[in-house]
């Protein structure tokens, strides 16, 4: 029997240190031969990597990763639109996983000249692309299955959101708009091929900016003209501008639906944008806050794991 134990035992060790293959968001084929040493780009596959089990392998994450709280403890090697490779390296990564778009995309080539298993990720701002960013990042930690609960967990937080919008089917379909705030100087409408925006439509809110794609300073004249019933934010862009009076004195704002009846929709920034295994719970914490709340409306986050 001990020795049947130490087979398996033995087994079982050779299994995981095989190297694992996962086809990145240029549809190429990556082999990853150690994930001793990760360093992640982007906040929400960091989430990922500790929801699947691997955080313990996480040494270095980029600014917009927060989430869970043990995350805060590791460095930083600054934000995953403005990196460098030397701040990476100096981490002495063995995987590096970025979204598709981290920038400048450069530094993608040079960690992979200098040896390291580099790991793009797809991010796409729909359902489907929330489990395809799942199940890349499984893939590339062999955490396949892991993965694949992840996913099914995703689907059922769905299930009650489907359930919320049958029992809506009633009432007209409410437009929304999304407004990226950080500051009065800093302003922004995002449209079509935004995050927040695909998450908006995935809790059955249209998008009032019609004609806008991804993220376009913020004119009074793009808010007059959408006309939304309700206003959607990240929780600090609202704090930025003063909460909901300073957002009702932002150029044209008043003159909307959303505006005079301070209907607002406040939710975290990778809770809201992310879409990744909490996408099923924002979404049904959006559609709550402008299908059944009045007023001011600020998503609560589930507790962290």
């Amino acid at each position: 029997m001990r020795g049947l134990l130490l087979a398996a035992f033995l087994a079982l060790g050779l299994g995981l240190a095989q190297p694992f293959t996962v086809k990145d968001a240029r549809g190429q084929t990556i082999t990853v031969r150690s994930i001793e040493r990760i360093v992640s780009l982007n906040g929400v596959t960091t989430e990922i990597l500790f929801a699947l089990g691997v955080g313990d392998k996480v040494v270095g994450r980029d600014t917009s990763s927060y989430y869970p709280a043990a995350v805060n403890k590791l460095p930083t090697v600054g934000y995953q639109f403005q990196l460098n490779a030397e701040g990476i390296l100096a981490l002495r990564p063995t995987l590096v996983l970025g979204r598709e778009d981290a920038r400048p995309p450069q530094v993608f080539d040079q960690l992979a000249a200098a040896g390291v298993t580099v790991v793009r990720v797809p991010d796409k701002p729909t359902l489907e692309g929330a489990k395809e960013k799942i199940r890349t990042i499984a893939a590339a930690v062999g955490q396949v299955e892991r993965g694949e609960a992840l996913v099914r967990a995703l689907e059922r937080d769905l299930l009650v959101l489907r359930s919320k919008q049958r029992q809506a089917t009633k009432q007209r379909t409410l437009k929304g708009l999304f407004l990226y705030l950080r500051g009065t100087q800093v302003t922004y409408v995002c449209g079509e091929g935004s995050n927040p925006v695909g998450m908006m439509e995935l809790a059955g809110i249209a998008n009032a900016a019609r004609g806008i794609k991804d993220c376009k300073q913020m004119t009074a004249e793009a808010v007059v003209g959408a006309q939304p019933d309700v206003i959607v934010v990240f929780t600090k862009g609202l704090e930025s501008v003063g909460g909901l009076e300073g957002l009702r004195k932002l150029p044209g704002v008043m003159q909307t639906p959303a505006g005079q009846a301070g209907r607002v929709v406040a939710i975290d920034d990778l809770y809201l944008g992310g879409f990744g295994p909490r996408a099923g719970r924002a979404a049904l914490d959006l559609f709550i806050g402008a299908y059944e709340r009045q007023g001011l409306y600020i998503a609560g986050e589930p507790a962290q794991p």
